[in-house]
């Protein structure tokens, strides 16, 4: 590497140290902002606040992936959206603003805990649901409307219904939703195709028709539908849609591992990955690398071929001994050009080979297409398919890990076991699309309410499991006394029938012995306490 390349690389480092001691003083200052925010009863006063508030947020939405806070930066994007559909709405109400502020507040406080010079991950609940995003609805059958509009506010949309298309146009050129959803009818989607031309960006659409026709659906396309729908309608797999079309699962940095016994060609690779804003690990010592592979959890790995005491392929092939490293995609780096000898790397454990030396923005473009790969294979196999949750055996793996971090680090960790009441009932009752309905909005809720750091799996049917870090049982109640309160308020359809659901759940709390298996089934004693004396209530385990 160049002296002009060395000195690149430091003067980017102290710009991005100068930026994270900025972070310091800076988001504090937001949070007392927030705080003030909240004791300000007069609307003039709280609105020129919000409008302070919302230009910090515009800055450091601008300025922090620059300096390697991609997710800093996202999340500090949302807000600041959130604060404009505050100010642009034309009632703004009191909770929307409380709930802003606490959102600012959380988002602080796990920013400011995050070790220096890394990106900054924020816990705000917007970042994995569709709260607070604005649908139009298209729809004429006033009836069939309104129970979809209550069906999608219980996922957490905010759903304004219109009944003809000049009404929809004028709501849009006031302001542009961020999904459309519209009934099919002769002439609509026409006219929705010059109103998404007239837009700066085309609206996510979702059409619903009585018709399955070609020339139906190439309509729709056309207009720019990403879901296409017939009645009855199924609301979980419409709401699937338009999560998926609004992509509102936090785009977190893809996760990047080099190893590479050239300092100074790694750092080059780390710098233009950064730069493209990936989260980038560099490995030098090889005897590290499961350490490394468990603390960072990388999608792509990034390995040199020819390396003193342990070759590439070697490493890559005792990586594939083990299964939970098996999504890991591996790509050799190497300045061997012999196609043999690429070959041969490749059949050991390899996924791509990659010839040094390698342009920038090549380097960006294999990268990014492997890691986007890696993590849609990833979240196919340990989510579930319809909560988007992680499934039995990854919630698992997770409670082992926070239980054994909370071991290292003396702090507690509350596992939470949740159970649906009566759900069978549901079923039998209101049939397995309602009951569908139920899971998913539960899921969602918790999404809403819990902090990014804390980890959720559906259990089994409908059974889920949450894990809280740096929670005590105690916090954990209290936040689970609350989501059992706003679930049990939620009213769903089934045809002309309305019905509600309760949830009991159980909590147990690390006490730096019990082993993460002890602690399910600690949580799993306190869930049935909650079942055998009367549901819809939170108990905390027993202990001794």
């Amino acid at each position: 590497m160049s002296n002009g390349d060395d000195t690149l690389l430091s003067q980017l480092q102290a710009l991005t140290d100068r930026f994270a001691e900025r972070l310091q003083q800076e988001l504090p200052e937001l949070a007392a902002l927030a705080e003030r925010l909240q004791q300000t009863p007069e609307h003039e006063q709280r609105r020129a606040q919000v409008v302070d508030i919302r230009e910090r947020l515009h800055r450091l939405a601008g300025a922090a992936g620059t300096f390697g806070f991609a997710a800093l930066g996202q999340q500090a994007r949302q807000l600041e959206q959130r604060a404009d559909r505050w100010l642009d709405a034309a009632k703004p109400g009191a909770q929307a603003l409380g709930e802003f502020t606490q959102a600012i507040e959380q988002w602080v406080t796990q920013a400011l805990d995050a070790p220096a010079n890394t990106p900054v991950a924020s816990p705000d609940p917007e970042a994995s649901c569709p709260a607070g995003c604005r649908v139009y609805l298209l729809e004429a059958d006033r009836d069939a409307g309104e129970q979809m509009c209550q069906a999608l506010a219980n996922f957490g949309y905010e759903v304004l219904m219109f009944a003809k298309t000049g009404a929809l146009q004028a709501a849009t050129a006031a302001q542009r939703p961020d999904a459309l959803i519209v009934s099919q009818y002769d002439g609509e989607l026409q006219t929705l195709t010059e109103l998404q031309q007239s837009l700066p960006a085309p609206v996510p659409l979702m059409v619903i028709s009585e018709h399955l026709d070609f020339d139906y659906q190439l309509a729709a396309v056309r207009a720019g539908a990403q879901g296409y729908f017939t009645r009855p309608v199924d609301i979980t797999q419409l709401e699937n849609s338009l999560e998926h079309s609004l992509n509102l699962q936090l785009n977190e940095p893809y996760r990047i591992l080099i190893i590479d016994d050239d300092a100074d060609l790694a750092a080059r690779y780390s710098l233009v990955l950064r730069n493209s804003q990936m989260l980038v690990e560099i490995l030098s010592d090889p005897s590290e690398l499961f350490e490394t592979l468990h603390s960072f959890n990388p999608e792509v790995l990034l390995l040199d071929v020819n390396m003193p005491g342990c070759s590439g392929p070697e490493l890559a092939q005792m990586i594939r001994l083990h299964a939970e490293w098996l999504r890991v995609t591996i790509i050799y780096l190497s300045a061997e050009t012999d196609i043999n000898r690429q070959m041969a790397a490749l059949l050991k454990a390899g996924d791509d080979f990659i010839t040094k030396p390698i342009s920038d923005n090549a380097l960006i473009a294999a990268v990014f297409s492997h890691a986007k790969r890696a993590r849609s294979l990833s979240n196919a196999l340990a989510r579930d398919s319809l909560t988007g949750l992680l499934k039995h055996a990854d919630i698992k793996e997770q409670v082992a890990l926070e239980v054994q971090r909370a071991q290292r680090n003396g702090k507690p960790t509350s596992v939470v076991m949740i159970d649906l009441d009566h759900f069978k009932r549901v079923n039998d009752q209101y049939g397995h699309a309602a009951g569908d309905n139920v899971i998913r909005s539960l899921a969602n809720l918790l999404r809403q309410r819990l902090r990014r750091i804390d980890s959720l799996g559906r259990y089994g049917g409908e059974e889920f499991v949450a894990v809280l870090p740096d929670c005590t049982a105690e916090q954990a109640r209290r936040i689970f006394d609350e989501i059992r309160l706003r679930f049990a308020a939620l009213n769903f359809h089934a045809g002309t029938r309305t019905f509600s659901v309760s949830l009991s759940a159980g909590i147990s709390e690390t006490d730096g012995n019990a082993a993460p298996g002890a602690m399910l089934e600690q949580a799993d004693q306190a869930l049935y306490d909650a079942k055998h004396n009367g549901r819809n209530q939170v108990r905390i385990a027993r202990h001794g």
